[in-house]
Formats: structure tokens, C-alpha cells, sequence
């Protein structure tokens, strides 16, 4: 009586197995990296366009022509009890969404009246959004201003957009 089987692998077509798996992964990993730098810089460059229409909104119904002074400014409701110019994630002193670190700077405060929602009016602001960890979470710098337009840099060394309450910040050039 033959107790003994073939039946089942060997070592060496598991190792084969093995190494394929590994090569598959090899080639895999970097494409998946770069998927998702993509998708929190589309998240990052969504973030400021939130912003700058909330800011827009709020000009024009609430700050009698001027910006609120903070996300958290935009992020409280007018006294009407309305809802609020921007949603609950941005509405925090510095957000971090999607891998990307948010800053808002706030330029000359405004001397005009009360807003609708009693907060603080600047003239003028500006917001960067930086990689939380560069060429990790995001490779691009972003800034935007009062004037709507988004601006990106890919500086070498990586480096933050320079805060610039009016025109294009240096090193960049406008998202097409």
C-alpha cells in the first residue's frame, strides 16, 4: 500500500508564484502612487475653488464688498439663520483635506460696517494649499487670491507658495 501522494505544489512553483506576485506588485505600486497624488490634488484644487465662490458669495451678500476674515468667518451662518457660505470640513481655522495642508491669510482689515454674520472683513486674502508630504500626498503647491484665479508650483526644492494678496505669487503659473 503507497501511503505517499504527488498531489499539491512543489516549492519551486510556489517560489514562481511567489516572484510573479511580486513582480506584478512592482509594477502596480507606482501607478497606484500617482493615481492617488492626482485625486488629492484635484480634492486640493476643488478646495479653493469652494472658496473662492464662498468668498464671492459673501462679498457680495454679506461683507458689503469685503472677504471674511478666516475660513471660520465663512464657515459661520448669517444671524438670518441661513446656512453657512462654505461646508463644515473647510470651515476650521487650518484645514487638512485629502493630504494637503490649507492656509488662509487674511490681508488689511476692513474698516466698513458690520457683516451679516459679525465677523471679521479683510480687503484682501490669499490660500495655499501644500502637500502635507511633499511628492507623498502631492507634488504641487497651489495658491489662490481675491482674484479668483488658481495658481500652482512645482519648485525645487518644494517649497509653499508666497503669500501675495494681489497678482500671481512668484514661481507659479495659473491652473489652465
Amino acid at each position: 500500500m503507497n501511503i505517499r501522494s504527488n498531489k499539491g505544489f512543489t516549492l519551486i512553483e510556489l517560489l514562481i508564484v511567489v516572484a510573479i506576485i511580486g513582480i506584478i506588485a512592482a509594477i502596480a505600486v507606482p501607478g497606484l502612487m500617482r493615481a492617488r497624488m492626482s485625486g488629492n490634488e484635484a480634492s486640493a484644487i476643488g478646495s479653493l475653488r469652494a472658496i473662492n465662490s464662498s468668498q464671492s458669495t459673501y462679498a457680495s451678500s454679506c461683507g458689503q464688498g469685503n472677504y471674511a476674515g478666516t475660513l471660520v468667518v465663512l464657515g459661520t451662518p448669517p444671524v438670518a439663520g441661513t446656512d453657512a457660505f462654505i461646508s463644515t470640513d473647510l470651515a476650521v481655522a487650518a484645514p487638512v483635506k485629502s493630504g494637503y495642508d490649507l492656509t488662509f491669510t487674511g490681508g488689511v482689515a476692513s474698516v466698513a460696517g458690520a457683516s451679516c454674520n459679525a465677523g471679521a472683513m479683510v480687503q484682501t486674502f490669499f490660500v495655499n494649499a501644500n502637500p502635507s508630504v511633499a511628492n507623498s500626498t502631492g507634488a504641487r503647491f497651489f495658491g489662490t487670491n481675491q482674484g479668483g484665479t488658481i495658481y500652482q508650483s512645482t519648485a525645487v526644492p518644494p517649497a509653499a507658495l508666497a503669500v501675495t494678496q494681489v497678482g500671481a505669487p512668484p514661481a507659479s503659473a495659473p491652473i489652465q
